[in-house]
């Protein structure tokens, strides 16, 4: 597949209507369970569908979108990369708590992932959190194999103690934190 050149910049609200344009599916076949710092595999089928256009529920765009925004509210800083329409987001929130960034979210649709985008995006969220006086971040990582391999060749390592605000809203989730 041919792909369009990759653009970068910085989103506001209005972008987050846009959300609904990145294809989330996965095929998901192992998943880990998080015991502390280690980590279980467990192999199923955990296969992720799109987002689902109607509704409002946790896998709909509408509640995709309000969670940016809700990130966006509270002071977090979004980025997009851009083909012929949005293929990533990434938002940064910083202190969440003294000294501590949250990567709170960071999507890129399926035909565009291992493409070097969410590396950028990434390393883009990390250096605004550093430019914001944070010394580390954390990220809520959905527990699939490819998320939690793409964050651990980042740098990040699974906490002994999620902090519990995040555990809280993502239980099954692998809590991560990474020194910045």
């Amino acid at each position: 597949m041919a792909r369009s050149e990759i653009t970068y910049r910085r989103l506001v609200a209005a972008d987050l209507a846009r959300i609904g344009e990145i294809d989330r599916t996965e095929r998901i076949e192992t998943l880990y369970i998080q015991h502390g710092t280690r980590l279980e595999e467990r192999a199923g089928d955990w296969s992720a569908p799109a987002w689902f256009s109607d509704g409002e529920g946790e896998h709909s765009v509408a509640h995709q979108r309000a969670e940016c925004e809700r990130h966006l509210a509270a002071g977090g800083i979004a980025l997009g990369a851009f083909a012929d329409r949005l293929v990533g987001i990434g938002i940064v929130r910083p202190h969440i708590r003294p000294g501590i960034a949250q990567c709170a979210f960071l999507h890129v649709s399926n035909e565009y992932r291992a493409s070097g985008i969410g590396g950028y995006l990434s390393d883009e969220l990390e250096r605004l959190a550093r430019e914001q006086g944070d010394t580390a971040m954390v990220v809520s990582a959905t527990p699939s194999l490819n998320t939690v391999r793409f964050y651990l060749g980042r740098g990040f390592e699974p906490m002994s103690e999620p902090l519990p605000e995040l555990y809280e809203l993502e239980p099954d989730d692998v809590h991560m934190q990474k020194r910045l």
